[in-house]
């Protein structure tokens, strides 16, 4: 026999309705506040349909062009450019050019609401460790949980769309620039710290003078990473009315087409590896500047 089998009738039950009571209370919350959290959200869905529209309607090779300048800013490398051009012609001339606008929109977006959320998030558990303490295990359970469990309350909410897909895509991507900002606020140099400490600067001086510019590489190392991971969940995005890159990914599980989820599996790693060193070069660039500016 079970062990929980041992366990008498009447407390298997009010297990049962324990559960039954948590499915009515959300049934319930997601009627009467539904309506009220869609409004919310309302704003960022207009953002990233207009950008997936921009980048869709634009001329390619404007687009191209403004991705080269941008891998060139960022790394000074020409051989990141070339490649990045390469990429993006031979997606395009495998059809597939409109599905990765539509994935880099929402990773866009994704990596901005991640940015604009996670890094005061960061500057706060730097600041307390007593916020540190609360905020790491729901990080931890952030990255740990599988994504389908989370899924659930969000398309209770607000059903099939592409806000679902975009809050579902930063609840996984999140949890690195929290903990890299986080990380390279508490390593900045004490001797740093004092010294302008020594001259009167205000808690904000001290932040935004001293600690941010010194944790920059760090910081840089996480939106890096909220990237990669935010690419990780385009698939699973998909079949929560996501367009993109993991849509004919998913037609093609569904209906055995290997070119078809190759091709497009392709194009999501040509992206990971574009926005890797895109993103790896500012990091040591800004290093760079830093060591410099030490010396």
């Amino acid at each position: 026999m079970d062990f929980f089998d041992q366990f008498p009738v009447m407390e298997q039950q009010e297990l049962r309705d324990f559960k039954k009571g948590i499915d009515l209370a959300f049934r319930t919350f997601a009627r009467t506040y539904g309506e009220a959290i869609e409004n919310f959200f309302e704003p960022l869905l207009f953002f990233l349909v207009w950008l997936e529209k921009l980048l869709t309607n634009s001329p390619w090779p404007m687009i191209i062009l403004v991705l080269a300048g941008l891998a060139w800013i960022a790394s000074r490398s020409i051989l990141l450019v070339i490649g990045t051009i390469i990429s993006f012609l031979l997606i395009g001339y495998f059809g597939m050019w409109k599905d990765t606008m539509s994935t880099v929109a929402i990773i866009t977006v994704a990596t901005l609401v991640c940015l604009a959320a996670g890094i005061p998030m960061g500057i706060l558990m730097a600041r307390s460790n007593r916020i540190q303490a609360a905020l790491l295990p729901i990080l931890d359970m952030m990255q740990t949980i599988p994504s389908f469990v989370y899924l659930i309350p969000i398309l209770m909410l607000l059903g099939i769309g592409k806000v679902p897909g975009l809050i579902a895509v930063c609840i996984y991507a999140i949890p690195p620039i929290i903990r890299l900002t986080n990380l390279g606020i508490r390593e900045v140099d004490k001797e740093a710290l004092e010294a302008i400490d020594s001259f009167g600067a205000t808690t904000w001086q001290r932040l935004t003078k001293v600690q941010i510019p010194l944790a920059l590489p760090t910081i840089f190392a996480g939106v890096n990473q909220t990237i990669m991971m935010a690419l990780a969940m385009v698939v699973i995005a998909s079949m929560i009315g996501v367009r993109g890159l993991g849509v004919p990914i998913l037609r093609a599980i569904s209906n055995q087409y290997l070119a078809l989820g190759l091709m497009n599996g392709l194009a999501i790693v040509a992206l990971a590896i574009i926005f890797d060193r895109i993103s790896q070069h500012y990091g040591k660039r800004i290093q760079k500047h830093r060591e410099g500016r030490n010396l």
